[in-house]
């Protein structure tokens, strides 16, 4: 790297996403798409192919960010999966962030089964000694049928397994799963196997999320055919509530504020959520409004 070129700005190719509770950090896109890529319901790396970026890249991006993101505390590596960059190569990441961005109290990133797979108990001690806080992982359900049908590429055990080896390592764990993916047919099995997962998750946050079709997926194609229905608004919010019902957190929140959804709700368990059961009762009985479906996005 040239230490005297003027960096630009990032280095951002195709779509880019971020949780989010990562809206205010400093987002540097060291994987370029999703190294698995093949769930039925997105498409949001399919302008790319999945590849991990030069260093080069990233020391400009870093460098951008010494110079004008001062004022923001924490990073989120992006794309879909940083954290199948191997550990050599991550543990460098981390330690050029800690050496350029010193002020940044925490690094956070997409997780999927595999990548965590990959990685060693020592390796994962080490990323968050290194500074990862927060890992973001994608379980969508609990449901086996309904992992199988989407093509997430892990059953309920491996997502469970391999959730609690992040857990174990200090990393906070933020869950995320999907309301409706399981089509009116599997509605209630899915929330109810989805909320058992959760507690042997026992995960720091969950962000519930609700299904989106979206044209050109796989997805549209089995509503299309008449393979797959969308619940409409009221089964998906009794879903929320079978959800909610059968969660059992020691300690963590669980979230439905995500703009997809139809009810925004924090929860922070064990002690909200008697209450948050209440408001759903109360959507459900029509005194409480839902989200109009042109104020929900993705």
């Amino acid at each position: 790297m040239d230490s005297h070129r003027e960096p630009e700005g990032f280095d951002y190719q195709g779509m880019v996403i971020r949780p989010p509770s990562e809206a205010d950090s400093i987002l540097i896109q060291a994987t370029l798409g999703c190294s698995h890529n093949k769930c039925t319901f997105c498409r949001t790396y399919k302008d790319k192919r999945f590849s991990i970026k030069d260093e080069e890249v990233i020391l400009r991006d870093l460098a951008f960010a010494q110079k004008y993101c001062r004022r923001q505390n924490r990073v989120f590596l992006m794309d879909g999966d940083a954290l199948i960059i191997p550990q050599k190569r991550l543990v460098w990441l981390l330690e050029q962030i800690r050496e350029k961005l010193p002020w940044v109290e925490r690094v956070g990133l997409y997780a999927n089964s595999k990548s965590v797979q990959m990685k060693s108990d020592d390796d994962l001690s080490q990323l968050r000694e290194m500074g990862l806080g927060i890992a973001y992982y994608g379980v969508e359900s609990g449901d086996d049928e309904t992992l199988r049908r989407v093509r997430k590429g892990a059953d309920a055990e491996k997502l469970v397994k391999q959730g609690r080896r992040i857990i174990q390592a200090g990393i906070k764990l933020s869950v995320t799963v999907l309301l409706g993916i399981g089509g009116r047919e599997r509605s209630m099995v899915h929330a109810r196997a989805t909320g058992q997962l959760l507690t042997r998750l026992d995960p720091d946050y969950v962000g519930a999320l609700t299904v989106m079709v979206i044209p050109g997926t796989p997805l549209a194609e089995e509503q299309a055919a008449g393979t797959w229905t969308l619940p409409d608004s009221t089964e998906i919010l009794t879903e929320l509530r079978e959800m909610v019902r059968t969660t059992k957190l020691t300690h963590g929140f669980f979230f439905s504020n995500h703009a997809s959804n139809y009810l925004p709700l924090k929860i922070h368990y064990p002690h909200e959520q008697t209450d948050a059961l209440r408001v759903i009762d109360a959507a459900l009985e029509g005194r409480i409004g839902l989200k109009p479906e042109w104020m929900r996005a993705l």
